[in-house]
């Protein structure tokens, strides 16, 4: 193994699991927000809550569709690139993966067909149904997902039996130390990305003079959700950063740039890290506060990089991506607390008359969702590093043996492959919201979705 294949290795798993966690994250909540729309029609018969439940079947459905295809991808370089994991770690992993597959995936897959060609060939409460156990298999897949990528943060109910890490407590393994706050963490921001997804589409629909009643429909619920979701995500955000500090102190170390142990640590707002000297240069500090913030103490001890020798992620992506989550969440914050301000005070009125200015900030932050999930994830991911199985496995033991050509080719192929995919998904979505089809009076058939875009 040479360190080029190692870390081309990692950038190409970087590559396929950035892509694929975007559509995910959309879609866990995209369709309880379906549930919604559709329960409303069924409440009121009005044609405008089924004219905005079609419309965002068809987002839906979209974003479903390239989600299942990068996820099969992404699973297969389990085997592919890393086959060390699944030969040591896999009788926890495979188990894992399995059951995502029999419980959430099947869901899905059963009733999605019903929920996307049925309503006018089932009846009602079926159709509800359907769409009801298709938002409950999302949310059921993202529950096994995360479990096993919390296991691998922190691992428990095992043993280690000639270098394989083998299942003692299965309860253990799934309820995680970190499995409940990460998991809770994901659904808020699966929320806020398909909140300011709809706002953003639905602002740009009122921008172009192509909104319905049903658009401003979709922009009031969105705006109640992220109203709740976002000042949430900040306190369940936060009871994460401690049981991270108690389970992984060298990834906090990272996150806020502290090289020695200290009392009374500081918080860098920003800098620049330097590894080659154990410094944050230009640093813009804030005495004492992230002693305050993670031990609620003003001189409480954190430890330093220099406490984990061999043994920390790289400092410098681990601090920034961080920052970069933080400055899009405390955006989506404010957005949040003006959107709901505003539609507090039209409350009686059926068209939200929202600012140009507003209009055109929530269209311009239609996937800050994608930016705030990925840079969090980076923060997850590289902050693990150098291990695959925090404490017990090192990602240089279970990396492919393949030459490094055949890992860099197949990387460049993915690269072009799935940028061409978000370009034509971003442009399609673009396309959809300029020329929002009206829901056909019979039942929506597959050449009907086909020529709506998906």
């Amino acid at each position: 193994m040479s360190p080029d294949v190692l870390l081309l290795s990692r950038l190409q798993f970087a590559a396929n699991i950035s892509f694929h966690i975007l559509f995910p994250t959309i879609t866990i909540a995209l369709g309880w927000y379906l549930l919604y729309f559709r329960l409303r029609h069924v409440q009121t018969r009005a044609a405008t809550w089924e004219q905005t439940c079609y419309f965002w079947t068809k987002v839906f459905a979209l974003s479903f569709a390239l989600g299942v295809v990068s996820g099969i991808v992404m699973s297969f370089q389990f085997g592919t690139n890393w086959p060390g994991f699944m030969q040591r770690a896999g009788d926890i992993a495979g188990p894992l993966l399995g059951y995502e597959v029999l419980t959430a995936f099947f869901l899905e897959a059963s009733f999605l067909g019903i929920m996307l060609f049925g309503r006018e060939r089932v009846p009602p409460a079926m159709h509800l149904a359907a769409t009801f156990f298709v938002a409950a298999g999302t949310t059921l897949s993202a529950f096994w997902i995360l479990s096993l990528n919390s296991w691998m943060q922190t691992p428990a109910g095992y043993e280690v039996v000639d270098g394989r890490l083998l299942p003692v407590d299965w309860f253990a393994i799934v309820f995680n130390p970190s499995f409940p706050y990460r998991f809770a963490h994901v659904l808020l921001a699966s929320f806020l990305t398909a909140s300011f997804l709809i706002l953003g589409l639905s602002a740009w629909q009122v921008l172009k003079r192509v909104d319905t009643i049903g658009t401003h429909h979709a922009l009031r619920a969105a705006l109640a959700v992220v109203a709740v979701a976002a000042p949430l995500q900040v306190f369940v955000g936060d009871m994460h950063g401690l049981n991270t500090l108690e389970h992984q102190p060298a990834k906090i170390a990272a996150i806020e740039g502290i090289w020695e142990r200290q009392r009374g640590a500081p918080l860098t707002l920003f800098g620049l890290p330097d590894e080659a000297t154990g410094s944050t240069r230009y640093a813009l500090e804030i005495p004492r506060l992230a002693s305050l913030i993670l031990t609620h103490d003003l001189d409480g001890e954190l430890a330093g990089i220099a406490d984990f020798p061999g043994a920390h992620p790289p400092v410098a992506p681990v601090f920034f991506a961080f920052r970069v989550m933080v400055g899009v969440g405390g955006l989506m914050l404010l957005v949040a607390a003006l959107g709901a301000w505003q539609a507090w005070r039209q409350r009686g009125n059926a068209r939200l008359a929202l600012p140009q200015s507003f209009l055109w900030l929530l269209a311009g932050m239609s996937f800050s969702g994608w930016l705030a999930t990925l840079a969090g994830w980076y923060v997850t991911e590289i902050g693990r590093q150098p291990f695959i199985v925090y404490g017990q496995l090192r990602i240089a033991e279970v990396v492919t043996t393949l030459p490094a050509r055949y890992v860099g080719s197949t990387l460049a192929a993915y690269v072009v492959v799935y940028g061409l995919l978000l370009i034509t998904y971003v442009g399609v979505l673009k396309y959809m919201a300029e020329h929002p089809a009206q829901r056909p009076t019979g039942a929506a058939t597959g050449a009907e979705f086909g020529k709506a875009g998906v």
